[in-house]
């Protein structure tokens, strides 16, 4: 028992790389689905269960590296609310869609955070990851419904982050995000038990 307990041990560190991970394979299917940058520039990899694909643009690749660090440092210090990747029109810096990844922070496992003395929890990663493809099959899945983007359109990331974070020197201030006439899909949240991530899409409506 106690051998399945340490093989099931996932600490503060553990769970905020899963979640870190999840967004940029979330982050990086959006941007393909959404067709924001030429389909060839993305390269398929397996995780998951399944293939997925990320982009290999040097500049998104830095981009997501340097936000996923610093943020998976606050999200094990329960610093982060949650991280939101919008869709602006380039022409005139409109908020077109915007998918928002709340983050929730558990107890995990007590009896074995008192053992170990440090909170831990003791889920299962081979379920973990299956929560995650579930989501991932979703996300892919939106292109169904979500409207077609008829313009040219670029990215941002904005962290939720608590008022005492260091901010990174490259990193700016931004303001609240507003999508006129909004329309918002709930995905389906998975569980670390130490971190509960809910991801949900908002977007404007074509009239």
């Amino acid at each position: 028992m106690s051998q399945q307990q340490t093989k099931n041990c996932i600490t503060l560190k553990g769970s905020a790389q899963i979640i870190c991970e999840y967004l940029k394979f979330a982050i990086n299917s959006v941007l393909f689905q959404r067709g924001l940058y030429p389909p060839e520039t993305f390269k398929a990899q397996q995780q998951y269960g399944i293939s997925l694909l990320i982009s290999e643009d040097p500049q998104i690749k830095s981009f997501l590296d340097n936000l996923l660090s610093q943020s998976e440092e606050w999200i094990v210090n329960k610093k982060v609310s949650k991280i939101s990747l919008i869709i602006l029109n380039v022409a005139n810096k409109e908020v077109l869609e915007c998918w928002d990844f709340n983050v929730q922070y558990e107890e995990g496992d007590t009896a074995l955070s008192k053992e170990k003395n440090e909170t831990v929890g003791s889920k299962d990663v081979k379920k973990i990851k299956q929560e995650i493809r579930d989501v991932m099959l979703q996300v892919a899945a939106t292109i169904s419904y979500l409207p077609f983007l008829d313009c040219r359109c670029s990215f941002d990331v904005l962290v939720h982050a608590k008022t005492d974070c260091e901010v990174p020197d490259m990193w700016a201030e931004a303001k609240p995000i507003e999508i006129a006439n909004a329309q918002n899909v709930q995905l389906k949240s998975f569980t670390t038990s130490l971190h509960k991530m809910e991801t949900v899409v908002s977007y404007k409506l074509v009239d």
